[in-house]
């Protein structure tokens, strides 16, 4: 382990040491005041951590954290923008998802609401929370990770700076020339969304609400991981 990698993980432990002591009220403070103000958390964490996930990948493609041109702050805005649609997501797919359910006779609106706000793990409430999950990585998912694709290369593509973030995104050309739709299909829409993101976000609507938000603010740096290792920066010119 190399000194860069160590002073990571101590600056990870120092970050989250606090979550793990009851004293400090860490925890309690982080879900209050994600709770109060969802939308402006959705922001921070995924700005931080989904940043640091693709830090990491990149850490492992070509061993540093950082190089000219990555653009650490124009990848930490848009994923800030990205978590509050994520963000936004979730409640949408939460509260609409036993509607749809309901509508097909599966059973009444109210009792599927009510499900998680209970507690205790049933089968009733696996079969919701995976239902949640489902339609929401099947129907925004895709969307939300091909456009964060769009926003990779445009980053690189300009320079990795602020200035080059604001410049409008060349969407026709990306779409047709820059993108690797084999890995961006196979990989990371056929594979990690059924096999990983499927599962991983029935585990969070399964969870009680102040360990939710803990883990999916975890899951915040495996999204920007396994974006960053498994789409592909671009064809090869």
């Amino acid at each position: 382990m190399k000194k860069q990698d160590l002073l990571l993980c101590v600056l990870v432990l120092i970050v989250l040491l606090p979550f793990f002591i009851p004293q400090t009220g860490a925890f309690d403070l982080f879900v209050s005041v994600t709770r109060n103000h969802a939308y402006v958390m959705a922001f921070f964490k995924f700005a931080v951590l989904a940043t640091l996930g693709e830090m990491i990948a990149l850490r492992i493609r070509e061993g540093v954290y950082n190089k000219p041109g990555f653009g650490v702050l124009p990848r930490m805005v848009v994923w800030g923008f990205l978590g509050i649609t994520i963000t936004m997501a979730m409640v949408l797919f939460k509260n609409g998802t036993p509607y749809f359910l309901s509508s097909l006779g599966i059973s009444n609106v109210e009792s599927l609401q009510t499900v998680f706000s209970s507690s205790e793990l049933s089968w009733g409430k696996l079969g919701v929370a995976f239902s949640v999950s489902v339609l929401m990585n099947s129907i925004f998912a895709p969307v939300m990770m091909t456009f964060h694709k769009c926003t990779d290369i445009h980053i690189l593509d300009t320079g990795g700076t602020l200035r080059g973030l604001l410049r409008p995104i060349k969407m026709r050309e990306i779409f047709s020339k820059k993108i690797n739709w084999d890995a961006q299909w196979n990989i990371v829409i056929k594979r990690t969304i059924p096999l990983f993101w499927f599962p991983a976000h029935t585990v969070t609507f399964i969870l009680p609400p102040t360990f939710q938000v803990l883990f999916a603010a975890l899951l915040g740096v495996a999204l920007g991981l396994i974006l960053a290792l498994s789409g592909g920066v671009a064809k090869s010119k």
